[in-house]
């Protein structure tokens, strides 16, 4: 970890010293989960570190997160500890097309057997003007005992009324699972999911709002742009959260509350409750 915190120091300087480099920034974020009706977790934690590099007409983007959680013993004979790393790579061609490549590494799981699972990704955007943008995204995700083909398909439409920017955004998700050996994690999925989402963010000089709700079931998904994975046996079917943030010189804070609701795979215990409060925290440059 402490090799990993320095080698994102001495990135961020190198590309601070490059003239061409704009709106780069260094990033770290909380979350505290608290599990309802859960028949294996009760409570949790998640941080994480990360930088985004823009040079050029290129950008990359990096995040190391690591999260436990306290288990319920039995059914489970241990607590849960994981970490993951997160990278992405986007290249511009031009002010409209942009091409981008995600990849996910489960660095480890002590209790999960989608440890060391891995995820491959790949997508296009496109600005048809300033206002209106969409990104097409496919994932493969390789675990040892079956593997998930994931298509996103995000459209965003900007516009300002009076003095507050406005971003609507919807989403739509569909799944696949492609059981290769029979397991527990898998017995009770269904073959194939679709799920739907809906986001809005408003900006007012230095402060931020957003909300956010996905509607319809999924299992084992990439989410947040490819910066997120759902690698547990959990069947979400609700997702609300809102955020409120601030712009502080060249520092944004962001307090985010997520609530979700699902269904816990394999012992099939339904209306398991998930709330998170997480803090977000970037430093522009």
């Amino acid at each position: 970890m402490k090799k990993l915190l320095l080698l994102l120091c001495i990135t961020s300087s190198l590309f601070a010293s490059m003239s061409e480099t704009i709106h780069s920034s260094l990033s770290t974020y909380y979350e505290n989960r608290n599990y309802s009706n859960s028949l294996q977790k009760s409570s949790g934690a998640v941080y994480g570190v990360g930088a985004d590099i823009h040079y050029k007409a290129s950008k990359y983007k990096l995040t190391y997160e690591q999260g436990g959680a306290v288990t319920k013993k039995p059914p489970l004979s241990k607590d849960l500890k994981n970490k993951k790393i997160f990278l992405r790579y986007a290249y511009g061609f031009n002010n409209a097309l942009e091409l981008y490549l995600n990849y996910i590494y489960i660095i480890d799981d002590n209790i999960a057997i989608t440890t060391k699972g891995k995820v491959y990704g790949a997508g296009l955007s496109y600005k048809f003007n300033k206002q209106l943008s969409t990104y097409f995204s496919q994932y493969y995700t390789d675990y040892k005992n079956f593997n998930m083909h994931q298509s996103d398909l995000k459209i965003e439409y900007k516009m300002k009324i009076a003095n507050v920017g406005v971003k609507i955004s919807s989403i739509s998700k569909y799944l696949r699972v492609d059981e290769e050996q029979t397991n527990s994690f898998t017995k009770n999925t269904q073959k194939e999911y679709f799920t739907s989402g809906a986001k809005l963010h408003l900006h007012y000089q230095t402060y931020h709002m957003g909300l956010g709700a996905y509607f319809g079931k999924r299992v084992f998904a990439i989410m947040n742009d490819g910066f997120k994975i759902q690698h547990h046996a959990m069947e979400f079917n609700r997702t609300y959260a809102v955020g409120l943030g601030k712009t502080i010189s060249d520092f944004v804070v962001r307090f985010q509350y997520i609530y979700q609701r699902a269904t816990e795979l394999p012992p099939l215990q339904e209306n398991v409750k998930v709330q998170n409060l997480r803090f977000i925290a970037n430093y522009k440059f």
